[in-house]
């Protein structure tokens, strides 16, 4: 069962480390850690189920063991934020959609990875096992940081794969309209949990009414800024200019204009030396990969 929650952040990892990477100007800080890093939360994935599981009556060296993987998980998805840090620290950022989301994906789902170091001490969790602590901690791991990702990845790839650039502006209010709205929805879930709001259950004492007020407003935010994603998607293929094959690149200090745009391999990865979309049959051979 429990797998499912890596396989489903893991390809938005690898998303995150080409975005972080295109635009700070840095190849990825620490790649080879970064790979065993990935390989290590594939192989723990199937080692921590039963934190799910801490009130179902296990015993005592059970939960322990439990709490010690689920601990231990935490390890390499830290140096793999730590990495992403590294690598856009010093770099020349470009604030575009894709890396704004991206910030927005590291920022918050380091929050929810807390929440969940606090979830997998039994004890702990025993006290918070179905409150809306829990909902706040996965939506912070999976609606900011797996759908931020997929928003980032949309943005980063949507030029090469449709053959036509976004709105800027646009993508960027959606950012900070959905980035609002989200945390006005699940950060108070916290408190709610904390003071003992079961998940779940469609009524609720008036005592929990403030905070479920908060969260119900961030969520219209939240419906807003989807369907501003909605026009977006309309407007890019409606309005839309088409775009070069590699909408991302930047000439360096010493490139003549001529030689940047003879360029084909301007980034780190063989689509973007590929037409914009990229066209059946696009290799009359298979390319050489050094």
């Amino acid at each position: 069962m429990h797998p499912e929650v890596y396989i489903l952040i893991i390809p938005g990892f690898g998303i995150v480390s080409h975005i972080v990477s295109t635009f700070s100007g840095k190849p990825v800080f620490g790649y080879l850690g970064m790979v065993y890093a990935m390989f290590s939360i594939g192989i723990l994935g199937f080692l921590v189920w039963s934190h799910h599981m801490f009130l179902t009556g296990l015993d005592v060296d059970s939960r322990a063991y439990f709490t010690a993987a689920t601990m231990v998980i935490a390890v390499p998805t830290g140096i793999k934020i730590f990495s992403w840090l590294g690598t856009l620290y010093g770099g020349s950022l470009r604030f575009t959609t894709p890396l704004l989301f991206t910030l927005g994906f590291i920022a918050l789902f380091t929050i929810g990875g807390l929440t969940g170091v606090v979830l997998s001490n039994a004890s702990l969790d025993i006290v918070l096992h179905d409150s809306y602590y829990v909902v706040a901690h996965f939506h912070y791991v999976l609606s900011m940081g797996a759908v931020f990702a997929l928003f980032a990845g949309f943005y980063f790839w949507a030029p090469k794969i449709v053959g036509k650039t976004y709105n800027e502006l646009l993508g960027k209010i959606h950012f900070w309209t959905l980035f609002v709205g989200v945390n006005i929805t699940f950060f108070p879930q916290h408190f709610l949990g904390l003071a003992g709001m079961p998940r779940r259950i469609a009524d609720y004492p008036d005592a929990f009414s403030g905070w479920n007020f908060v969260s119900s407003f961030g969520s219209l935010i939240s419906v807003i800024a989807t369907v501003l994603f909605g026009y977006i998607i309309y407007d890019l293929f409606a309005n839309q200019p088409t775009c070069s094959n590699n909408p991302w690149a930047v000439p360096s200090f010493f490139t003549s204009l001529t030689q940047f745009n003879n360029e084909t391999q301007t980034s780190d990865t063989l689509e973007w030396s590929l037409g914009s979309p990229i066209p059946f049959h696009a290799f009359k051979m298979l390319p050489v990969q050094s």
